[in-house]
């Protein structure tokens, strides 16, 4: 894939690799560019890697996506929970309050759970699709898909 190729892809999915990402991250939205960021720097560097270009957006995803659990490893390792608290609140976006609700509820969810119901609701995969972004099982997906569900109904009705 050549570079103007690899920028026209990035285009196409830039606005669903922004809104998957500001939901794995509860709406911090600085976050979540800096993750699309260091994801796309990834993707751009192994673009030789991928197999089959038609499968662009899900590769991106991926990378996203674990750049994403990485992201929380490290700063779980060099922040405090009180650091961590406070550097979210302050990063919050204008849209944050707009789905506060729904963004608190997804924050409550497992890691997992949280990117099948975004994949599977917001962007539209299919569950072979979010199971090979994921790298589980079809199943898997299923049962977190089932389990996010029930666990966001909960979480919304009860207030």
């Amino acid at each position: 894939m050549q570079h103007e190729q690899f920028i026209n892809q990035v285009v196409n999915i830039r606005a669903d690799l922004s809104r998957f990402l500001i939901g794995l991250c509860c709406g911090d939205s600085m976050l979540a560019d800096d993750i699309a960021q260091e994801a796309l720097i990834k993707a751009y560097l192994a673009i030789d890697k991928i197999e089959n270009q038609d499968k662009f957006k899900s590769w991106v995803f991926r990378i996203a996506y674990n750049t994403f659990i990485n992201n929380k490893r490290n700063r779980r390792l060099y922040l405090s929970e009180d650091e961590l608290k406070s550097h979210q609140s302050r990063e919050r976006s204008d849209d944050y309050f707009r789905y506060e609700e729904l963004y608190m509820a997804l924050n409550e969810l497992p890691v997992t759970q949280r990117s099948v119901i975004l994949l599977y609701y917001l962007q539209n995969y299919s569950v072979k699709e979010i199971a090979s972004i994921l790298t589980v099982s079809e199943d898997s997906v299923r049962q977190h898909m089932t389990r996010g569900r029930q666990q966001l109904k909960k979480l919304l009705t009860s207030n």
